[in-house]
C-alpha cells in the first residue's frame, strides 16, 4: 500500500469483499501539543483515495477544528482513544506514542499486531519505543526520518511543521 497525498498516488488494491482500510487520528496526549495529524481537508483527500477515516472526539479542538467540521468532511468521530486504536488499521499522529492520562496507559499498549503507525518517532532518541512496536509487529513510519532531498520534498514533514 502506498499513501502519497500530494502526489495523488495510492496503491490500495483490495478485493471487492474487503472493507476499506481505516485511518485513525487520535487526540494528541503530549502536554502542550496543539497540532492534529489530519485536517478536514486532508480527510477528504484520504477518503478520495479509498480510505475510511476515524478521528477521536476533540482531536482537532486545540488546532481549532471542530468535531462537526470532521463530520462534514465525511469523517467518523469516535468517542474515545481506546476504540479508535482498536478500529484503525493505520494510525496518524504528530507526536510519538506517549502516556495517555485518561486511559492511564501508554499508547504503545493500544497498538495491535498488523497496525501501521505514521508519526514523528525520533527513532534514535526512542530505541525502547521501536522495540515495543517491533514486538507487537507494528509497522512504524518515522516522518522525521524522511530524507530532506528534492525527491522526498513533498513528504518532508519537518519543514512543513516548521511553517506551522
Amino acid at each position: 500500500m502506498t499513501i502519497a497525498l500530494d502526489h495523488g498516488a495510492i496503491d490500495q488494491q483490495a478485493s471487492p469483499s474487503e472493507r476499506p482500510k481505516r485511518i485513525g487520528v487520535p487526540k494528541e496526549v503530549t502536554p502542550g501539543e496543539c497540532r492534529v495529524a489530519a485536517t478536514p481537508k486532508t480527510v477528504k483527500k484520504l477518503q478520495a483515495l479509498g480510505f475510511d477515516v476515524l478521528i477521536e472526539a476533540g482531536a482537532g479542538e486545540r488546532a481549532e477544528f471542530s468535531d462537526q467540521a470532521y463530520r462534514d468532511a465525511g469523517c467518523q468521530v469516535v468517542a474515545n482513544a481506546f476504540e479508535l486504536w482498536q478500529e484503525a488499521d493505520i494510525v496518524l499522529k504528530v507526536e510519538p506514542p506517549a502516556h495517555h492520562h485518561e486511559l492511564n496507559c501508554d499508547e504503545t499498549e493500544l497498538v495491535h499486531s498488523g497496525q501501521t503507525l505514521i508519526s514523528f518517532l525520533w527513532p534514535a532518541q526512542h530505541p525502547d519505543l521501536l522495540e515495543q512496536l517491533a514486538a507487537k509487529q507494528v509497522t512504524a513510519l518515522a516522518m522525521d526520518s524522511v530524507p530532506r532531498i528534492s525527491r522526498a520534498q513533498k513528504m518532508d514533514a519537518l519543514s512543513s511543521m516548521a511553517n506551522v
